[in-house]
């Protein structure tokens, strides 16, 4: 009887199976809905030896496979004519590499071959084939390769955003577990256990694909003009520090992994720990300013400067000096001996290194990608020239471009130090539910008025022409606050190899309502080429693209340079105001508060509250610029009307209300059309640009001929 029972079991473990029901890896999208990353059906090219070889066609099966495939004849030939150990020819070889994986075209290609075999040979069976299977494809190839990372052709994440988030991307697989008989037909009392597939969240990050095109088109320019080692640039709504674009070069197409080199993979931006060099600047700045020793109009000894306790000078860049000039042109001049009295001598050492701490040096940004490293602050404190140093940047002080990025949107924003971010949404496909990132403050690093104060010295060193080193970054029509930075590199021997520096530009703009800050790095540039040379002219570019694309209207007049305070003209800027938080209002609440308090507004739908907004709370709103409160999200929810609205805002709220969205030209909205489609609404928007006086510029039927058919 025992013996019996442990058979029926041994037979019923040998009939056990298990059913694989393969989850679908989630989607990863921009900020605007478009795809980035996403599962696309793929073929591996499969041989059968013993069908071949009875069919006599294996050289034609290697001739038309090296055509197609490019795969070599020798290594064809090894898996064509396969054989096992007893010297019986395989049933089944896979095309690795070559034919492994391979998209559509290619698959229908083969899949010609295959038919042309079967016409001359007058056979359903050639012994070629395809598998069908899936693969990660990456629709934009290169952009936002560090940011998205890759798989392999197993589908083994192995770095990026794909990586950090494959726990959640990659979703969990069903399994059937059932009983058969002997040939493999399930038993009518099969003891079935049924695990459900866990599909992967879909992902939306805040990066705008437009921007960072403009970001790589521009990089591509420089690193072929300088032929450095490396550039690094990130940009980012320095309100919410969401991440519009972060880029390195060199850098790899994630579809093509296979042939990047080694050192394209690594994210500079995030990894890459180096002597910032002058825009670090901005700290002991900042810090002065905040506890009120700044004064613009004192004057000091430009050109060296001796420390305590240590034998040699320390120098400006310029050795000679420009004489005696007010602390202002020190910082427009970016003056070392300048930073070394503001930072080190006003501040103190004590007062310097809380204010780097506080900006968030000594620690990671927490941005949500993967080998993020922390700064280094080690100075000696009884070496009183190691803490002098520190002031312009130079010496124990190892920075990263996104904590440098980071501590400029501080400034920008009112003095927010913030978490750094690039997922701005996660849905997960299986329940419907969206997580969405909200902005983290870390702490309140200066004033608001102490950051106001700061910006207005440093959008003068880009609009003061003739001394600012940063006039390379001058936007005509916009106002730019900014600090160049040429860092001369270590030799390795404890001294610094003046023919090798690390060249960079760190700032922000509209400097009187900041809607994008930027960082750009250039590792060893030709011929030394400097921050304000060399780094201004690639934000430059970005920025004036930027602003255009997302509709922020140029200033009639934008002269800044010669005041050591904040200009008159500045002053005279209506005061901005922040959006007040409406969410979880009832709508007669939020539109009486509106009303009272004298906001342009627009509600969304016909719910009874207010179940999200656009601009968030905190925003600072431009002359003229609406609130939207969404009310309710259904599939009869009117569209409101975009038009005057920039690109950026209109495209925010479209995706508030999650329709489909396609946009024709730039600046600001001039004509919507609403379209239905299988029930899903589609909003396709035309965009005019604007006048000096930020008045759109309708396009007409002329100026259309006049362009030889295109708008201007």
């Amino acid at each position: 009887m025992l013996q019996n029972e442990k058979w029926q079991k041994a037979a019923a473990e040998q009939w056990a199976h298990t059913s694989t029901i393969k989850a679908v890896r989630g989607v990863i999208e921009d900020r605007n809905g478009n795809v980035l990353a996403s599962d696309v059906p793929a073929y591996t090219v499969v041989v059968n030896p013993e069908v071949i070889a009875e069919k006599g066609i294996g050289a034609e099966v290697i001739q038309g496979l090296n055509e197609l495939l490019d795969k070599p004849v020798d290594e064809l030939t090894k898996l064509v004519e396969a054989k096992d150990e007893k010297g019986k020819y395989y049933k089944n070889r896979e095309i690795r590499n070559e034919g492994w994986k391979i998209n559509q075209d290619l698959a229908d290609k083969v899949t010609a071959f295959i038919e042309k075999l079967k016409k001359e040979h007058d056979t359903l069976e050639t012994g070629v084939g395809l598998v069908r299977e899936q693969k990660r494809y990456y629709p934009k190839d290169s952009l936002a390769a560090h940011i998205l990372g890759y798989t392999d052709r197993d589908g083994n994440a192995i770095m990026g955003l794909e990586k950090y988030f494959n726990k959640q991307l990659a979703g969990t697989d069903g399994k059937l577990y059932y009983q058969s008989d002997g040939k493999g037909i399930k038993l009518p009392d099969s003891q079935d256990t049924f695990q459900p597939v866990v599909n992967g969240s879909n992902f939306k990050l805040t990066i705008d694909s437009t921007i960072q095109h403009y970001i790589e088109e521009a990089m591509k320019k420089a690193y072929a003009e300088y032929k450095p080692k490396s550039i690094s640039v990130i940009a980012a709504d320095p309100n919410t520090m969401e991440i519009l674009g972060l880029a390195n070069m060199p850098t790899f197409n994630p579809n093509e992994f296979w042939n990047a080199e080694p050192g394209d993979f690594f994210n500079h931006a995030i990894m890459t720990r180096f002597e910032p060099g002058s825009t670090f600047k901005i700290v002991p700045l900042a810090g002065a300013v905040q506890e009120n020793l700044f004064d613009p109009d004192a004057t000091f000894q430009s050109g060296s400067i001796r420390i305590k306790g240590y034998s040699k000078p320390l120098y400006d860049m310029n050795r000679a000096g420009y004489g005696t000039i007010t602390f202002l042109e020190g910082v427009k001049r970016s003056s070392n001996v300048a930073f070394i009295k503001i930072g080190y001598e006003m501040l103190g050492q004590e007062k310097l290194l809380q204010y780097i701490n506080n900006f968030g040096f000594s620690e990671k940004t927490g941005i949500d990608l993967p080998g993020e490293v922390s700064g280094l602050v080690n100075p000696d404190p009884s070496r009183a020239v190691e803490n002098a140093t520190l002031a312009y940047g130079h010496g124990k002080l190892l920075v990263t471009p996104i904590q440098q990025l980071t501590a400029i949107a501080a400034i920008a924003n009112g003095g927010k130090l913030m978490v750094p971010h690039v997922v701005k949404e996660v849905t997960d496909p299986n329940t419907g539910k969206t997580t969405v990132t909200q902005p983290e403050v870390v702490r309140q690093v200066i004033s608001e008025e102490s950051a106001r104060e700061t910006g207005s010295y440093l959008e003068q060193v880009v609009a003061d022409l003739q001394h600012g080193t940063g006039r390379h970054a001058y936007i005509e029509g916009y106002r730019v606050a900014g600090k160049t930075g040429t860092a001369i590199k270590p030799d390795g021997k404890g001294g610094y190899d003046r023919d090798k520096v690390r060249s960079s530009f760190l700032g922000y703009a509209p400097a009187n309502n900041p809607k994008i800050a930027l960082y750009v790095i250039i590792d060893e540039p030709a011929d030394a080429a400097g921050g304000g040379a060399a780094a201004g002219p690639v934000f430059k570019e970005i920025v004036s693209q930027s602003l255009q694309y997302m509709g922020v209207p140029k200033a009639v007049e934008s002269d800044t340079a010669g005041s050591s305070k904040t200009p008159a003209k500045a002053a005279a800027v209506s005061e901005q105001r922040s959006t007040p938080e409406l969410t979880g209002k009832t709508v007669k609440e939020a539109r009486q508060q509106l009303l009272n308090q004298g906001f342009d507004f627009e509600a969304v739908g016909n719910g009874a509250a207010v179940i999200s907004q656009y601009p968030v709370k905190g925003t600072k709103l431009t002359a003229g610029q609406r609130i939207y409160l969404l009310t309710q999200q259904d599939e009869a929810m009117s569209i409101p009307d975009l038009k005057g609205q920039s690109l950026r805002d209109a495209l925010e709220i479209l995706n508030l209300l999650k329709v489909g969205i396609s946009v024709e030209g730039e600046g600001y909205v001039t004509e919507q059309t609403q379209t239905e489609n299988n029930g899903k609404i589609h909003v396709s928007l035309k965009l005019s640009p604007v006048n000096e006086y930020g008045e759109n510029i309708p396009v007409t039927a002329a100026d259309e001929a006049a362009a030889g058919g295109e708008a201007p």
